[in-house]
């Protein structure tokens, strides 16, 4: 009897993403289902993705990332996840690897995948974003995202992993003031999240880690070599770390004592 092949589900959480949303589903439409777990998108988003007929689309209303991708990963019916951001591309060889990766019958349970940053369409090959790697593909079953990450979440897999040879793309922002609001909407999470943890900002947060961050990034993990692009993307980074804590300072100052 023929042996069949492997199956992924490939998953999306999104909100108000209508300028990607369909060139990533483009690249992920050899999955053999696509579910997206949209957030009440106002800007088309939701009623774009109710036109392709390929993808199963769910309205939930939005808490945080990790229980939000979870809610996607349970609606997976397919031996494999994969997990994309719709700032993301895969690429056509990216796609090819995980189709024949998956049908060589890997021993290993998740893979890791590479990014390229895209900035103004300039591939980013320094500025801290030269290690950029994510646990995006696994066995169905396998994991979960840490619910204590609030941003930036992680999955929560103890097991073996391999890394693809092909990266995908990754097309974060698109200028300065978009980067900056997404900096500062991931600061205010991450706020939240150091909150829980009862911590409390001082002069070392607003002053040493923001410069420790962009020295960091600039100068020691060469941003310098990526021209005027490599210092904004380093510099909104540093920025990200001071908002981080000035959010944190506010919300210690409306906490009930």
């Amino acid at each position: 009897m023929k042996e069949t092949a492997p199956t992924i589900s490939a998953l999306l959480i999104t909100y108000n993403e209508i300028d990607h949303i369909e060139a990533v589903i483009e690249t992920i439409s050899f999955a053999d289902e696509i579910i997206v777990v949209d957030s009440h998108s106002t800007d088309g988003t939701f009623e774009k993705l109710s036109e392709i007929p390929q993808v199963k689309v769910f309205l939930r209303k939005f808490k945080n990332f990790p229980e939000q991708r979870n809610f996607a990963i349970s609606q997976a019916t397919c031996d494999w996840i994969l997990f994309v951001d719709a700032d993301e591309r895969l690429t056509p060889n990216l796609q090819k690897e995980i189709l024949d990766t998956l049908k060589s019958k890997p021993t290993a349970d998740a893979f890791k995948i590479r990014r390229q940053f895209v900035f103004n369409d300039k591939i980013m090959r320094f500025s801290g974003l030269q290690t950029d790697k994510v646990l995006r593909l696994f066995r169905n079953g396998v994991a979960q995202y840490d619910k204590d990450r609030l941003v930036h979440e992680l999955l929560d897999y103890k097991g073996e992993y391999k890394l693809l040879k092909h990266p995908m793309m990754h097309y974060s922002f698109s200028d300065y003031e978009s980067y900056k609001k997404k900096t500062e909407h991931y600061g205010y999470l991450k706020a939240h999240e150091l909150l829980l943890k009862g911590k409390r900002p001082n002069w070392f947060h607003f002053v040493i880690k923001p410069a420790y961050k962009f020295i960091t990034n600039y100068v020691f993990r060469l941003g310098f070599l990526d021209g005027k692009e490599g210092y904004t993307i380093c510099s909104l980074n540093a920025y990200g770390v001071f908002y981080r804590y000035k959010a944190l300072q506010k919300l210690l100052a409306s906490t009930p004592k």
